[in-house]
């Protein structure tokens, strides 16, 4: 017997559902099956691009929804349910900002491919783990595409070197995140995992008392805000910690599943 009402579980993915190797645990595709068969939603919430997420995914792309990118496209059985887009004029400022950064490595984030300019080969391996389709191009200010995210990577560290600069000049207008150690998103000011999930609660009909979530960096909060059942990893950021209601074990000790096993799982 269930102890909760829970018909959603979204789980950020680095960090928080895949191990401390960046690998999916293989019981995964069974507690997700045990999960729809009792009519529970599970969702990947992540930074990382949609089609790096289906492939992660393959067994269940079909059926599985996908909060991708940081919340700024929401895709199920390959119909787009959400997205938050970024204009274009905001999209060049944001490039050239990040241009002047010595050591930032720019990723733009479009609904057909992720683009890049660097020809950096740390930062090209850095860049294949979380955007599966991804497109060289010699000036990413000449790319066609409906823009959701720009990711910058700094092997130096995000949240030291490249968030100062960004939240002077885009904190008012727009959404700035320390995505992790090395990165930070720039979105829409509406966009965030927690905007994602929201829409999803209105359009799917589940409550936030039957949202359950899993994170464990600074992207993550807002998803853990408009989730009643909040869970920090134990390896997650102090401040994910603060604002979530729960604790569960750490990704290296596989915590996703044994709170899901215990809180959901006969």
């Amino acid at each position: 017997m269930s102890q909760l009402d829970i018909k959603f579980v979204a789980a950020d993915m680095d960090g928080t559902l895949l191990d401390e190797n960046s690998q999916l645990n293989p019981d995964f595709f069974d507690i997700y099956q045990q999960l729809e068969n009792k009519g529970i939603l599970f969702a990947a919430a992540s930074g990382r691009q949609y089609y790096s997420l289906i492939d992660t995914f393959a067994p269940v792309k079909d059926n599985m929804l996908f909060v991708a990118e940081n919340g700024t496209l929401v895709m199920h059985q390959g119909q787009e349910l959400y997205s938050c887009e970024i204009d274009k004029p905001s999209i060049k400022n944001i490039i050239q900002l990040a241009r002047s950064i010595e050591g930032a490595h720019i990723v733009l984030c479009g609904k057909k491919s992720a683009y890049i300019e660097t020809k950096d080969s740390a930062a090209i391996e850095e860049f294949a783990k979380y955007y599966h389709r991804c497109e060289y191009v010699t000036d990413l200010l000449s790319v066609e595409d409906d823009f959701i995210k720009v990711a910058i990577c700094h092997f130096g560290g995000s949240e030291e070197l490249v968030y100062p600069a960004f939240h002077q000049a885009f904190g008012k207008t727009h959404q700035v995140v320390v995505s992790a150690k090395i990165w930070l998103d720039v979105m829409n000011a509406k966009a965030s995992k927690g905007a994602a999930i929201e829409h999803l609660q209105q359009s799917l009909g589940f409550t936030y008392e039957q949202t359950m979530s899993f994170g464990d960096y600074l992207n993550d909060l807002e998803m853990l805000k408009v989730s009643y059942h909040s869970y920090a990893m134990e390896n997650a950021h102090p401040v994910v910690k603060e604002t979530a209601r729960f604790s569960a074990p750490s990704n290296a000790e596989a915590g996703v599943f044994t709170i899901i096993k215990e809180q959901l799982l006969d």
